[in-house]
């Protein structure tokens, strides 16, 4: 009987950073595969044999404490990590195990992330999340609603535990927050890891972009419509494009 090989994959960044990378990380499945990624987005990670959050390994310890271990490592027949690739210190600690380094940008990989998830009926309702992490990135609170208001049919909001809107859609498990939003008929949001993750679930998307690169960071699908510095009025045609032409989704 030949060995089983087993592979571990090290991802850390955020959430879009993750979803990005999730065909690149699935093509890289083996006959065990281990992929370490930072606490919340474990629950994203849904093809693996077992995770671990980055915080529980001591790989931040690697080539910063004298004599640091993380004798885990040492079971892996090949490790592919996006963690300490540009940490000389880090890749001189562990220059005598299997590691393979990529650098921080989405890999140049065909596929569209998707995560698997329950099969439900779509509801008459558009989810809007009106945040992002970066400031710069952040369309208007105000114009999204006005958006909103344009719409025909109901809006439903959401924010993340640290972002304050009454009213929100709030949980800490973003595959719940995953399987929440497959149930609208579009999503409306900022250059944010909650664009990622609407578009990975299959909701139709609009996606608001003021600062980065949309060629680089947009979220990945066939549903998805980046729309750079708009109008409000171009905003609302978008979403209204977007539920139209994704009108088989609704039951």
């Amino acid at each position: 009987m030949s060995p089983v090989s087993r592979r571990l994959l090290i991802r850390p960044g955020a959430i879009g950073d993750i979803i990005l990378s999730l065909p690149a990380l699935e093509a890289a499945r083996v006959d065990y595969t281990e992929v370490w990624v930072p606490r919340p987005m474990l629950p994203l990670i849904r093809f693996a044999d077992r995770t671990r959050a980055i915080a529980d390994t001591g790989l931040e310890l690697l080539g910063v404490v004298d004599g640091a271990r993380v004798p885990e490592l040492e079971s892996f027949d090949s490790i592919y990590s996006w963690y300490g690739a540009n940490r000389p210190e880090f890749r001189e600690a562990v220059g005598h195990l299997p590691f393979t380094f990529f650098p921080a940008l989405p890999p140049a990989v065909e596929g569209i992330p998707h995560i698997a998830i329950p099969a439900v009926p779509t509801k008459n309702f558009a989810v809007i999340h009106p945040f992002a992490s970066n400031r710069e990135k952040r369309w208007p609170l105000e114009q999204f609603r006005e958006a909103a208001a344009q719409l025909d049919m109901p809006v439903k909001w959401c924010a993340g535990p640290q972002e304050h809107l009454e009213d929100a859609f709030r949980t800490d498990d973003l595959y719940e927050l995953a399987c929440w939003i497959s149930t609208a008929r579009v999503y409306l949001g900022n250059d944010s890891g909650i664009a990622h993750l609407a578009a990975a679930v299959g909701t139709p998307v609009v996606a608001v972009f003021l600062a980065s690169d949309p060629r680089v960071w947009a979220p990945r699908g066939r549903h998805v419509t980046v729309l750079e510095r708009p109008s409000i009025a171009e905003v609302v045609a978008a979403v209204r494009a977007a539920v139209r032409q994704n009108a088989g989704r609704f039951l």
